[in-house]
């Protein structure tokens, strides 16, 4: 026999390999724990059987359109069970969801229409005004299905040829959908932020989904039903996975349309909330928080933070509630979080600021990302700092849509370039600097942007602070801080410029 042993009539076949896909997880949660609840908002309360049903519906309505393999559906959506249902029903049919980004002007979400090339919109009465104008701009056809939501009671007109519910009503619970012949299908279409130019069309792919949401329950040793609370919007890299996530545990989707400290704390005391993710903003909104509002607040409860690393004096509000906090990195082309600051026992025993510094650390790659490393961009060689943060592996996007430049750029030397500076400690864990972008050369020194938020961050009267470049005439850029001050709190440029 000539060849490898092991590969002779050995191959792959319906009996031993199916595509990897997220899907499959609505599917078992919905025939092993039926009666579980699925959703909660407001006076809804549907178990993972109704749901999956629903996102049948939806998958079987949007067929009879003519909705299909590798069609686009947008959805301008809040946290509500309509955008948990979109993010199975619409890749039911092989169509690809945007899930468009709810802060951005018409301008924008013209843009990604037409780039995206939707053909069906799902649409909240609250963003009508933005979305009626964006398809004016762009003279869209494209078929538009209003959600009125129940517990929104603000203006907005329905500008759409159909409801939502009458629209699932015409859909069957029933409807054989087929998963993806291929892993490597597109699901998700998300857009970047587009600081410089046009946003990047980012394209997920099932294989990547499915896997990411696996490494979330590894990272967080997520129990099964959790109560999981949606502050994190789900428009960003798709709540980072965790739509699939809670479904792989069947857990709870806490639906929550604002994220406001109130309505956070009466979910924790109402659902018994469990986890939650977000960016240092709304963990700040709630440490800060007049305390007669926390009271009842269990402890336990699991909170994941992104973005920038969690100052000192928020990770001590934290654990004053019993809140554990978990720091995470990512960026939208490796579907959410990517690394994690994985703790050590031996740190309990250290000081608060000791811990901090620890903490506010990148980390070091998911359990399901093959590699994570600070690589010199030119010589794509390990570098202990001053080097670039780049990825390898499963979790990473399929490329950038009708971009062929900048993906070829994005994935130059075989591993994904994230654009962020940053420091490799001994024990592997990666801190990052700065994004190159946003690194301020004042007088040609390098000023890390970051850094300087973080020192802004340890005044007792700071809660949130943002630091850009400010054009010089002298140095060419200084650094400008914008600060937002905790409740009560008093202070001067000049005590913040002295600490």
């Amino acid at each position: 026999m000539i060849g490898n042993k092991f590969e002779h009539g050995l191959g792959k076949n319906p009996a031993n390999y199916t595509p990897l896909s997220p899907l499959m997880f609505i599917r078992r949660a919905a025939e092993i724990y039926p009666e579980k609840p699925a959703i909660v908002h407001g006076a809804v309360l549907r178990n993972w059987a109704k749901t999956y049903a629903r996102c049948r519906r939806l998958a079987s309505a949007l067929s009879r359109r003519g909705i299909g393999l590798g069609d686009t559906v947008a959805a301008m959506l809040p946290n509500t069970p309509e955008m948990v249902e979109a993010h199975f029903g619409v890749p039911m049919l092989g169509a690809v969801l945007n899930a468009l980004n709810t802060r951005l002007d018409a301008e924008a979400i013209a843009f990604m229409l037409q780039h995206g090339e939707a053909k069906a919109i799902i649409v909240d009465r609250e963003f009508s005004a933005v979305m009626k104008k964006a398809i004016a701009i762009i003279g869209s056809e494209a078929f538009v299905v209003d959600v009125d939501d129940p517990e929104y009671k603000g203006a907005g007109e329905l500008i759409g040829s159909v409801g939502y519910e009458g629209f699932l009503a015409g859909g069957d619970p029933e409807f054989a959908w087929a998963p993806p012949a291929d892993e490597w299908q597109a699901i998700f279409l998300n857009y970047t932020s587009g600081t410089t130019g046009n946003p990047k069309g980012v394209v997920y792919h099932h294989r990547g989904a499915y896997i990411n949401a696996i490494s979330n329950i590894l990272e967080w040793d997520l129990p099964k039903h959790p109560s999981y609370l949606w502050t994190l919007p789900m428009f960003h890299c798709n709540g980072w996975c965790f739509p699939w996530t809670v479904a792989v545990r069947a857990g709870v989707n806490v639906c929550l349309r604002r994220v406001e400290a109130q309505a956070i704390f009466d979910a924790i005391r109402n659902h018994g909330v469990t986890h939650y993710c977000g960016a240092p903003i709304v963990h700040a909104m709630l440490v800060n928080a007049p305390a007669e509002m926390k009271q009842g607040i269990p402890a336990g409860v699991r909170v994941m933070v992104a973005g920038a690393a969690p100052p000192a004096a928020m990770i001590e509000g934290m654990e004053k509630m019993g809140f554990e906090i978990t720091h995470v990195y990512g960026l939208t082309e490796v579907y959410g979080p990517a690394t994690i600051c994985v703790k050590h026992e031996e740190w309990d025993a250290l000081d608060i600021g000791e811990r901090a510094r620890l903490n506010a650390r990148q980390g070091v790659r998911y359990h399901l990302q093959e590699e994570a490393a600070v690589l010199n961009p030119e010589t794509m060689q390990p570098v202990p700092q001053d080097g670039e943060i780049m990825f390898r592996g499963n979790i990473t996007m399929k490329g950038y849509l009708k971009n062929e430049k900048a993906t070829g750029e994005a994935f130059a030397g075989g591993w994904f370039h994230t654009g962020d500076l940053a420091v490799a400690y001994p024990d592997g864990y990666i801190k990052i600097k700065d994004r190159s972008k946003d690194i301020i050369i004042s007088g040609g020194e390098n000023i890390s942007s970051i850094e300087v938020e973080d020192v802004l961050y340890r005044h007792q009267a700071v809660m949130i602070a943002a630091v850009v470049a400010k054009p010089d005439p002298k140095w060419g850029e200084t650094p400008c801080a914008f600060i937002e001050l905790k409740p009560g709190a008093q202070v001067s440029a000049e005590d913040i410029t002295a600490h």
